[in-house]
């Protein structure tokens, strides 16, 4: 049994080793966090936040080319999309947008988008 664990254990070694070594380079692409606001009518209280995540919302992602990608935030407005190096157009399935962002080789890129609600 101990000579079975040990071989175990090695197989298990090498498959974390032999896929970490075909892995390709570094991810790219954007990642990051869509709120909206004003997220309530009226003047705004010191007691109260006045953006909130913008959940479950589609995008479509374009370039020059036209569209060739989509995503949609979680519940807290997160996303993450890899894409290749390149300039790129994002804007919802709706209203909001366009979001500009460059994605550069061997980086995800960090943005932090904010929706004008419309709401007065």
């Amino acid at each position: 049994m101990r000579g079975f664990l040990i071989a175990l254990a090695v197989l298990i070694m090498c498959a974390g080793f032999s896929s970490g070594q075909t892995q390709s380079g570094p991810a790219t692409g954007i990642e990051g966090v869509i709120t909206i606001s004003p997220s309530q009518p009226g003047p705004t209280r010191a007691d109260v936040p006045n953006s909130q995540a913008l959940a479950n919302a589609a995008f479509a992602v374009e370039n020059q080319s036209g569209e060739v990608a989509s995503f949609t935030t979680d519940d807290q407005g997160r996303f993450r999309m890899a894409l290749a190096p390149g300039h790129y157009k994002t804007r919802s399935i709706g209203r909001f947008g366009p979001f500009e962002v460059d994605v550069v080789p061997g980086q995800v890129t960090k943005v932090q988008w904010q929706c004008d609600s419309g709401i007065r």
